[in-house]
């Protein structure tokens, strides 16, 4: 099958999930500069979470240029991811009402980790599909970043329930791995 539309619904699914994110800020009552200050926690939320929505648009956007095509299972993967990232705006609304307390970050840490292991899922199922020639499975040789981002999750969650604010460190340095999108994944297609 021909792999336009998964990325097309995926696009849009993940359009959705940023609109829903920022539709849940409301404007501050009054005119004033100290009218921002109570939502400033909801707006630190929705800015973290809005970086991670775009790091996984992003490295689902590279990893797709090394796929061919695609099947029912890859489909199906692709779905499982969708659906833990759809679980974003609720972690992200819950942290920012709460002022960032621990088990709104325990939660949100549960739902990134989520989302780490639903990639990798995709990765997998991916490289299953196309089979030891795949461009992905050479790209992704390593899987350092990966398996280094599910540990700081599991550490972040850990810590979440006695310092909320180291996990979102820990959460923090996560997306600074994935921010720059897959290099691996460039370096592959590069080398056609």
């Amino acid at each position: 099958m021909n792999k336009g539309r998964l990325e097309a619904f995926s696009d849009g699914v993940l359009a959705i999930i940023i609109t829903i994110m920022v539709l849940e800020l409301k404007v501050p009552e009054g005119n004033s500069w100290a009218s921002l200050k109570p939502m400033l926690p909801r707006f630190l939320a929705y800015i973290f979470s809005f970086i991670y929505a775009g790091i996984y648009w992003n490295n689902h956007h590279h990893m797709f240029q090394a796929v061919k095509k695609v099947n029912g299972n890859v489909l199906w993967a692709n779905l499982h991811l969708l659906f833990w990232l759809s679980l974003m705006p609720i972690a992200t609304e819950w942290i920012g009402t709460t002022n960032f307390s621990e088990n709104p970050v325990a939660t949100y840490g549960i739902g990134l980790i989520m989302c780490a292991i639903a990639y990798t899922i995709l990765e997998n199922v991916i490289i299953k599909s196309e089979g030891e020639n795949s461009k992905l499975k050479e790209a992704i040789e390593s899987r350092f970043k990966e398996y280094i981002s599910i540990v700081l999750y599991i550490l972040g969650i850990a810590t979440s329930f006695f310092y909320p604010y180291i996990a979102v460190g820990f959460y923090y340095i996560v997306a600074l791995i994935w921010l720059i999108p897959d290099r691996r994944i460039e370096k592959s297609l590069k080398d056609k």
